[in-house]
């Protein structure tokens, strides 16, 4: 499978991106199957991520908030597996509205994910600092924060293989974990007199209306980007097109039960709507179900969990900036991968700069960032089902209808009317971003007079 490049350049005229022979230094090393994809990025524990700011907005329904979020989730990864497979190449949804809307459209959809993944690595460090200075009051938060950043780049620029092997270790001691939380949640539970099976849906406090549930569902969107960091590394994957459909759809089932799964027991285990430290809420979760010790394990599961976290989505964000490098989009340095370790150290290490903002930002408009730029990249993939296989590729027979156009079109609803839910910063910010992108993209055309540069990808 060999990229050339494409730029629709007028005769003449210098190639806005770079040529094919500039692209010699590329050769993804193929080492991922169905099970390393999966939990390349499956962090069991990320539920405790957000747990008190969504326990508090919903009024105690976030079980409800996560069944809701997953529903949405499994028509939109159903929509990024069938793209995968139209596209088995690196850039995610930077790579499927390029190939289905037009270099200017792509450009819009990979700046929208590039809000996502510069974020995503920020919040996982903003989390460790909150945990570990809980654990060690002596030690500001800001220290753990500088190490794990450190660590994270070291072992991105050493490789997809050192990262895969790393998260097989991190999933095995925060499944653990949930085995002995659920075990001691639900001895706790059981003695527990007038126990509200329903309560994790209904809430407490006189919890109600649809939009609280709304609001906190368009914020659990972070927790369902492990389908769209799967995309990401589709250039590094075995067998493409047959693996990363089914990768991507098991990551959202496993992930969605886990949550879902997590969230009810957690409500059964502590009922309450309001914690002390509304970021560190797990905390008072985990103490309630099994004291001190079950703490202690949950902090160093957690942590390392974190530290997956921030290991596969700053490899993501980095595959997305060298995709967008190689087609010009951005500089072609960005583009081009290290010669002997074969990943792009350029941009991981842009993303090591990016992700020290954690030390300024808070962890509710981290996190409602991540998850607009999530939902607009969702709205576009599954646009992009339909644009592809209904319109170009003319699958309209009966089952065309379902799978090309109902499906994806459901999709691109739901994940719109969880976007109006986000909070009004949340899409100002978002907007202003997106904004941004628009102007540079203005500047990379020349006042929208040249043709976006754009990524030609071809099997051969």
């Amino acid at each position: 499978m060999t990229p050339t490049f494409e730029t629709d350049t007028p005769a003449g005229e210098k190639p806005v991106g770079p040529t094919s022979a500039q692209t010699a230094n590329q050769g993804w090393r193929r080492v991922l199957g169905v099970p390393s994809l999966v939990l390349v990025y499956m962090v069991p524990l990320t539920i405790f991520s957000t747990y008190g700011i969504v326990v508090e907005l919903t009024g105690g329904r976030l079980s409800a908030a996560y069944a809701v979020t997953l529903v949405v989730m499994l028509f939109t990864a159903r929509s990024y597996g069938r793209m995968s497979q139209a596209f088995p190449f690196g850039g995610s949804a930077y790579t499927y509205a390029t190939r289905s809307f037009g270099a200017g459209l792509g450009f819009m959809a990979g700046w929208s994910l590039l809000l996502d993944y510069l974020l995503l690595p920020m919040i996982n460090y903003l989390l460790i600092g909150i945990y570990m200075e809980a654990a060690f009051p002596a030690i500001p938060a800001w220290v753990f924060m500088i190490v794990s950043i450190l660590a994270v780049t070291v072992l991105n620029i050493l490789g997809i293989t050192a990262i895969a092997k790393a998260n097989f270790v991190v999933v095995g001691l925060q499944g653990l974990f949930i085995v002995l939380f659920v075990a001691l949640g639900l001895s706790s539970i059981t003695g527990a007199g007038n126990l509200d099976l329903m309560a994790p849906f209904t809430g407490v406090d006189g919890a109600e209306g649809v939009s609280p549930i709304l609001a906190g569902s368009a914020i659990l969107c972070l927790s369902y980007l492990g389908f769209d960091a799967v995309s990401t590394f589709a250039e590094e994957t075995k067998d493409p097109k047959r693996n990363l459909p089914k990768a991507i759809m098991l990551t959202t089932v496993l992930a969605g039960v886990i949550f879902l799964g997590l969230a009810y027991i957690s409500h059964l285990v502590l009922p309450v709507s309001t914690f002390n430290d509304v970021d560190a809420a797990a905390i008072e979760v985990i103490g309630a179900a099994g004291g001190n010790l079950l703490v202690a394990f949950f902090t160093a599961a957690y942590i390392a969990g974190s530290l997956g976290s921030a290991l596969t989505s700053q490899a993501s964000v980095s595959r997305i900036i060298h995709s967008m490098g190689r087609s010009g989009v951005f500089p072609a340095a960005l583009g081009k991968l290290h010669a002997r370790f074969r990943t792009p150290v350029l941009p991981i290490l842009l993303t090591t700069a990016v992700s020290l903002l954690a030390f300024v930002l808070d962890l509710l408009t981290i996190s409602s960032l991540i998850s607009f730029g999530a939902l607009v990249a969702f709205s576009v993939v599954n646009l992009a089902v339909i644009k592809h296989y209904f319109f170009d590729e003319k699958a309209r027979g009966a089952r065309g209808v379902v799978h090309n156009l109902v499906l994806p079109g459901v999709g691109f609803v739901l994940t719109i009317w969880l976007w109006t839910s986000l909070s009004g910063l949340s899409i100002g910010f978002g907007l202003a971003w997106a904004g941004v992108g628009l102007v540079y993209l203005a500047f990379l055309t020349r006042g929208f007079r040249k043709p976006a540069p754009q990524l030609e990808l071809e099997e051969v």
